[in-house]
């Protein structure tokens, strides 16, 4: 089985409790103006990676607490990531899953099965007239956080950190987490301090 993928980040705290290893998947339906991935909406292959190996590569990094489907639309991938999320769980480590339908859409049996290996879900479509700074895992007021398990509650939503950083090898800032908006105008213009 195969995953489309945009791209992985081996280590993130602002994506779900704890650190985390987070997968973007390619490809999402909903393509929500003003949408903070909008490279990730077209469902032409960019990197595939089958579910075994993306498991053993998650499952092999040291010193992180679980894995975080977001996108695109980890639904519309729902059956790979249900193996994926299982996989995981197996070994010890939760699952954080970022969608943009309401929970009362999920009823594909590959829906309900990718639920069914969830600790946190958050869902809602990201709604620009909503947009909301300083909400933890949300990018504008209407959208939930759903516990699903025990394993996590409100709690950790207060510890989590808003946005990271991540500065690659050739000097590339990768922003991740729900960043103020002056933030990323100070960030796009250089030599301007926030």
């Amino acid at each position: 089985m195969r995953l489309n993928l945009a791209r992985t980040l081996p280590r993130s705290a602002a994506n779900g409790p704890g650190e985390r290893f987070v997968v973007w998947v390619q490809g999402c339906p909903l393509r929500c103006p003003g949408c903070w991935n909008p490279d990730t909406w077209s469902f032409a292959p960019r990197h595939l990676r089958t579910v075994g190996s993306l498991a053993r590569e998650i499952i092999a990094t040291p010193g992180i607490e679980g894995v975080t489907f977001t996108g695109g639309e980890p639904f519309a991938q729902a059956e790979a990531l249900a193996e994926l999320g299982g996989m995981a769980q197996a070994a010890g480590l939760s699952v954080f899953v970022f969608t943009g339908y309401e929970l009362d859409e999920l009823a594909s049996p590959d829906q309900r099965r990718l639920l069914a290996v969830t600790d946190v879900l958050v869902t809602g479509r990201y709604v620009a007239t909503r947009h909301a700074e300083g909400l933890a895992w949300r990018g504008s007021a209407n959208q939930r956080v759903y516990f699903l398990t025990r394993r996590y509650s409100a709690h950790h939503l207060a510890a989590a950190p808003p946005v990271e950083l991540h500065i690659g090898d050739s000097g590339q800032i990768v922003v991740t987490g729900f960043p103020e908006r002056r933030l990323l105008a100070a960030i796009a213009t250089p030599g301007r301090s926030g």
